[in-house]
């Protein structure tokens, strides 16, 4: 019997095999080492009915427990924040939900349009002209911006701060290495975790392809020299990279008003679910350079007329990818995008609104603010452990000698919490210390749970 799902013949795939040069399927295998092979029969349960299953499944889900039960400090990346019920609803509309690429505009005006109110939306939020729709996520953004920089100028060095996000760094130094580009390292003023100007003043030189800073910093601190860093970047001809959370846009001065030449970032807190870290929405966006839209990854969604002038219709306007004609000749080799997840920021952003976006932004820096105070105030922690200004996140370090951040986020979820990120691994220079994360999710009692059970998982008195 066949494969239900190919229905190919015996006869069909004997004459396959022929024409590539195999006598059996399991000679297209050989090359797999048999050390990591499966040489045994899968040990799997006996066939269920439909009942059967929703029970076992159900049986599963109520091990989990709801956020207001078991409240998670996680972030670094992907944030918990509240999705309104309309926008589920509305995204799962079958023609958000089943589309895919609109290659024709004529059945297509709505996902178009769609993505065309994102890209606006974007673009008023950061204070740039053009936006894509869109990327993957924010790593492969980054990426991005550095191959699109060093085609703008001809350079090879990708200026970063060394306190970066290493998951994002790393996803760099992958798209660094095919085109032989060279990420480079700034380090930072150890007490407020900032870049260090006088060493990326000595740094930029005409190798110098772009200077990227992410603001709220991975670690949650402001980068409040900004406008020195683009100063900087732009004397010596490179171009300035900002990496953003566009919650924190509700409250801090967007990056085209301090000089950015290119802004990425994560949409997922953008009416998005943490769904386990994915999928995740880039974002992409720069200034109405020529030299800058040409060289833009992605696609755009434009607004166009008809012929006599009398109707508004939307196409893609600009589709640089190696799936089209420009093939070798193409900006990234980016394939499915994320419109579906576009469309979900597009209608948060716009029921939310400037008045709403702000109001929620206050919101996250507060609650991250009133934790630092509580948590600071305990014998046995430090937090911040920046001196900066933070958003919605900070790092946590237990100073109790021999007490390891996993324990300490062991006992936290003994009582009940889902601690910090744990960073030693990523920075080993800051000892054990965890990144936590604030959102409109966490009430006060929510972060009064958290101090009173990190007390007690340091030992100390209340």
């Amino acid at each position: 019997m066949g494969h239900p799902y190919i229905p190919n013949t015996a006869e069909t795939r004997q004459q396959m095999l022929r024409e590539i040069g195999v006598a059996s399927i399991d000679e297209l295998f050989v090359d797999i080492p048999k050390k990591i092979r499966l040489t045994h029969e899968l040990n799997l349960p006996q066939a269920m009915s439909e009942l059967e299953v929703k029970r076992h499944v159900q049986a599963m889900l109520s091990k989990n427990k709801p956020f207001t039960q078991m409240p998670s400090f996680l972030g670094g990346g992907v944030w918990p924040h509240h999705v309104p019920a309309h926008v589920r609803s509305l995204v799962q509309r079958s023609e958000f939900l089943t589309a895919y690429t609109p290659y024709q505009p004529e059945v297509s005006q709505g996902m178009l349009q769609a993505l065309f109110e994102y890209q606006s939306l974007i673009c008023e939020l950061t204070a740039m002209d053009v936006a894509n729709a869109s990327m993957y996520d924010w790593a492969t953004a980054v990426g991005e911006a550095a191959l699109m920089c060093a085609r703008v100028t001809g350079r090879r060095k990708v200026l970063v701060p060394e306190l970066m996000s290493s998951e994002r760094y790393a996803v760099l130094q992958n798209y660094a290495a095919g085109p032989g580009l060279e990420p480079v390292k700034l380090d930072y003023d150890w007490s407020t975790g900032q870049l260090d100007l006088s060493k990326l003043r000595a740094g930029l030189n005409e190798d110098v392809a772009c200077v990227y800073v992410e603001n709220p910093s991975y670690l949650g601190f402001l980068e409040t020299g900004v406008d020195e860093i683009a100063d900087a970047a732009h004397k010596v001809g490179a171009l300035f990279v900002v990496g953003v959370n566009p919650i924190s846009l509700g409250l801090l001065k967007a990056p085209g008003d301090y000089g950015a030449d290119i802004v990425v970032g994560e949409g997922q807190p953008l009416g998005n679910p943490v769904s386990f870290g994915g999928p995740t929405l880039g974002l992409f966006a720069c200034r109405d350079d020529p030299k800058l839209l040409r060289q833009i990854p992605g696609r755009i969604i434009g607004m166009t007329t008809t012929l006599d002038g009398k109707a508004r219709g939307y196409t893609m306007v600009l589709q640089t990818r190696e799936q089209h004609i420009r093939r070798e000749r193409a900006t990234s080799n980016i394939c499915s995008n994320e419109a579906l997840c576009a469309v979900a920021a597009a209608i948060y952003l716009t029921s939310l609104g400037p008045r709403g976006l702000r109001e929620l932004a206050e919101i996250c820096a507060a609650n991250a603010s009133y934790a630092i105070e509580k948590l600071g105030a305990i014998d046995g922690l430090e937090a911040p452990i920046f001196n900066a200004p933070h958003f919605n996140e900070f790092a946590l370090r237990c100073t109790q000698p021999k007490l390891k951040i996993e324990k300490f986020n062991a006992a936290l979820l003994k009582q009940g919490i889902q601690g910090g990120k744990p960073i030693r691994k990523e920075f080993p220079e800051f000892g054990e210390t965890a990144l936590l994360c604030l959102t409109e999710l966490h009430t006060k009692a929510d972060i009064d749970r958290l101090a009173d059970a990190a007390a007690k998982a340091v030992g100390a008195k209340r």
